[in-house]
């Protein structure tokens, strides 16, 4: 992390802090619109691949949301939609986009609203989800799905409450298994208290109908029959492995579960044998 990076996240927290001071349900809004505002974009050099790519965009809530499409050159076997994680790009997963095409099959990937090439300033699951939802109007029925952190989080949202059975394929790396989790991380990176975290959740609850709980990969497994490959590192500090165990526990039929060690959050989407296990699999 650069020094101008660290020197903002200090000012960010003591700046939380003072506002909680004075008013816990401010503090709570401020870190609600921090934890939906990217602190970057990625910076990504265009692979080749997306020079031979289609674009497409179109508009949601106001932004326009850009994302690229590849057909084969004979007729595709399914169409496959790659999601991305938070402050990140769909510029990242051109090794799967290679090796899909060359499997025959149409690829569609979309930077999220605040990301990469498409507009907006924030992100948030509904949204997130309510992108995959027009994208799969627009451009499907898609049949296979793979989301890193983010945007594993969001295809399991999505894929709950549309039809499906167990030819759809869901290739899940490092997914954001739990939204409790990451508020909790959040608040204690931020070193908020717990009053703070009462106005925050209540926040959610205002905006959305649903405690922070709810927004759950293993709540939304139990309506979901899709075939699913899990990959997930032991030591990921980002989406604990602790989360994805209890769904491990629920022993559930259509989930395979690969386990890693020593590649973290992000180093594992971009690992090789990750890499070709997820595209066998779709």
């Amino acid at each position: 992390m650069k020094l101008a990076q660290k020197l903002a996240i200090r000012y960010v927290k003591a700046t939380l802090r003072m506002i909680a001071l004075v008013s816990k349900k401010k503090a709570a809004k401020k870190a609600l619109k921090l934890s939906s505002t990217p602190m970057r974009r990625a910076k990504v050099k265009t692979p080749a691949v997306f020079e031979k790519a289609e674009k497409l965009s179109f508009r949601l809530e106001g932004h326009t949301i850009r994302g690229h499409r590849w057909l084969p050159k004979t007729t595709a076997l399914k169409k496959v939609l790659i999601l991305h994680g938070f402050e990140s790009s769909s510029k990242k997963f051109n090794g799967y986009i290679s090796a899909l095409i060359k499997k025959g099959y149409e690829v569609l990937a979309f930077d999220a609203p605040a990301h990469g090439e498409s507009g907006g300033k924030e992100i948030n699951l509904p949204l997130y989800v309510k992108m995959i939802d027009a994208i799969y109007k627009k451009y499907g029925p898609v049949a296979s799905f793979m989301g890193h952190s983010f945007g594993g989080l969001a295809i399991a949202h999505f894929i709950e409450i549309v039809p499906h059975d167990a030819g759809t394929k869901i290739a899940l790396i490092a997914p954001a298994t739990e939204t409790k989790t990451s508020i909790d991380i959040f608040f204690r990176f931020l070193g908020l208290d717990e009053e703070v975290r009462k106005e925050f959740d209540a926040m959610i609850v205002k905006r959305t109908g649903k405690q922070p709980s709810y927004f759950s990969i293993r709540r939304a497994m139990h309506q979901i029959t899709a075939s699913v490959l899990w990959v997930h590192d032991e030591e990921d500090g980002i989406t604990p492995i602790s989360d994805v165990l209890k769904v491990q526990e629920d022993n559930p039929a259509n989930i395979q579960f690969t386990f890693t060690k020593g590649l973290g959050h992000r180093k594992i989407y971009r690992d090789q044998g990750v890499m070709d296990s997820v595209v066998e699999f779709l």
